[in-house]
């Protein structure tokens, strides 16, 4: 087995509870996590006057000295060279052996699912990272069943990380519960940002960031991956969304 921390956070394009984009202060809160691999939605490359028109997800890999994989839901033509992207970042201190984007249907605003191969002493781990439709459970659900059908191959190690907009249990995320599991039911330890004595403890809540009610932040898990803790950190105002840390036990696959 190889041990992973991985972290999923919607980072809402380094917009923080105060309104203010801060990039600086999102990178802090992702490197204290110390995470192996940290996959972000919500990020903004040269997009416009909200992220000041910075490349986010190059900015952030540089200050974590660790490598990029790049998805965008939304690309188009911007007012220089540069494109004006938006959508799915992942970056790795362990070697990407490479990536793919994948369109996904619907209505409304373009989604995509970003998919990267990280390297493993002794093998490798797939990791899916993905931001899934606000606008339906219809549309949601056909997303769910695409991104369903990356991880069909049993015998592949794969996470599944993102901001599903809908609760783990809900209908519409049916599709990936026939190929993964839920990995914050599986933890041996969970931690969240509840009070000790809320009545929300324990349940991984993660969004909106002063007072959670849901939990849309997920990670999913194949079969013979291991889920030895989940916690929900404290984003510090960094986004609207808490990240979520997960600690994995990794099958050797070579």
């Amino acid at each position: 087995m190889t041990a992973i921390r991985l972290v999923s956070f919607n980072v809402h394009h380094g917009v923080g509870g105060d309104g203010r984009h801060d990039l600086p202060r999102l990178a802090q809160v992702l490197a204290a996590a110390d995470a192996d691999v940290v996959c972000l939605q919500e990020v903004d490359r040269h997009f416009g006057d909200r992220s000041e028109h910075v490349d986010q997800a190059l900015l952030l890999s540089r200050a974590l000295d660790m490598e990029l994989a790049w998805g965008p839901s939304i690309d188009e033509p911007g007012s220089s060279s540069d494109r004006r992207q938006y959508g799915n970042a992942l970056l790795s201190r362990l070697p990407l052996l490479g990536s793919e984007l994948h369109r996904l249907p619907g209505q409304g605003e373009p989604r995509s699912a970003l998919r990267a191969q990280v390297q493993l002493a002794g093998g490798a781990l797939w990791v899916t990272t993905t931001h899934l439709s606000s606008r339906s459970a219809d549309d949601r659900a056909v997303q769910a069943a695409a991104v369903a059908g990356l991880h069909a191959d049993p015998g592949t190690a794969a996470v599944l990380v993102g901001d599903l907009n809908a609760d783990a249990t809900a209908p519409e995320l049916a599709a990936l519960r026939e190929h993964l599991r839920d990995a914050w039911e599986l933890a041996a330890e969970r931690s969240d940002q509840a009070g000790r004595f809320s009545l929300h403890a324990h349940q991984g809540l993660t969004h909106p960031a002063r007072r959670p009610r849901v939990r849309i932040d997920q990670v999913w898990v194949s079969a013979g991956v291991t889920v030895t803790g989940a916690r929900v950190l404290d984003g510090a105002g960094a986004s609207d969304h808490h990240p979520l840390l997960v600690e994995l036990d990794v099958p050797v696959t070579g």
